[in-house]
């Protein structure tokens, strides 16, 4: 088998994983309904670099990250990773103290931030489409767009944001603040207008995918993220005409 069957082998195992916690791994694609598989993003990596040992730890790496996904964000529907490997890969590529110290980093980082956010911790979250469709990652560029236009939505220098925000909103959570107060286990946490559950965070995430309405096409290894649209209004004024016309 040469190293080219191997690394696409390897990537494999990771669509085995979620097979083997029941997950059905659903994509926010208009074009179809199932992620791209790990196997197929595989191919994509191996056409971008042949070094087999970074190949290696990608694959590893990638791993750590769907682990710590699925622990900490079990109820999350939408699953597609293509764009983050993507990054991940260019990032590691061009690093200057090397691909492998890189991506050990950044999964330390991102496990550190799914850990936070997620249902095991004290900020209870349900899912992770905030931060891998790009919502928050707009709307901290929107802030200071001179400053970090720049900055794509997987690089390091967002991360450490938001594990600063994290820690900021733990120390919120701590004090008893009124928006984000302590909810016990079995609760999410929720600090929009509208509702999230299932339902209506699958109905809405649909909707804001078909009509472009997505900060970071995560399901598109080609994708350029969009920061300079409204999102948070649109994603507000979509859920409630959605809900308006439920009634």
């Amino acid at each position: 088998m040469n190293d080219k069957a191997i690394s696409i082998s390897n990537f494999q195992v990771l669509d085995e994983i979620i097979a083997q916690h029941g997950i059905q791994p659903l994509s926010l694609s208009p074009d179809r309904n199932l992620i791209t598989s790990f196997q197929e993003i595989g191919n994509l990596v191996s056409e971008k670099t042949g070094d087999q040992e970074i190949i290696d730890c990608l694959h590893h790496t990638i791993e750590i990250i769907l682990y710590a996904q699925l622990e900490n964000f079990p109820e999350n529907i939408f699953w597609d990773f293509d764009l983050i490997v993507l990054h991940m890969l260019e990032q590691c590529l061009s690093a200057e103290d090397g691909a492998i110290i890189f991506l050990d980093s950044f999964s330390k980082k991102i496990v550190d931030l799914m850990n936070i956010f997620g249902c095991r911790g004290k900020i209870r979250f349900r899912y992770v489409h905030d931060f891998m469709y790009g919502f928050d990652w707009a709307r901290w560029v929107k802030k200071d767009p001179d400053n970090r236009s720049h900055v794509q939505p997987f690089n390091p220098i967002f991360l450490d944001y938001l594990l600063a925000k994290g820690e900021e909103i733990l120390n919120l959570v701590g004090v008893k603040d009124q928006r984000y107060h302590h909810i016990s286990r079995g609760r999410f946490r929720n600090s929009f207008c509208f509702p999230r559950n299932p339902e209506d965070e699958y109905r809405l995430l649909t909707y804001l995918a078909d009509t472009q309405m997505i900060p970071v096409a995560a399901w598109n290894w080609n994708a350029h993220p969009i920061w300079d649209k409204p999102f948070d209004e649109m994603r507000e004024q979509a859920a409630l005409a959605i809900l308006n016309n439920l009634e």
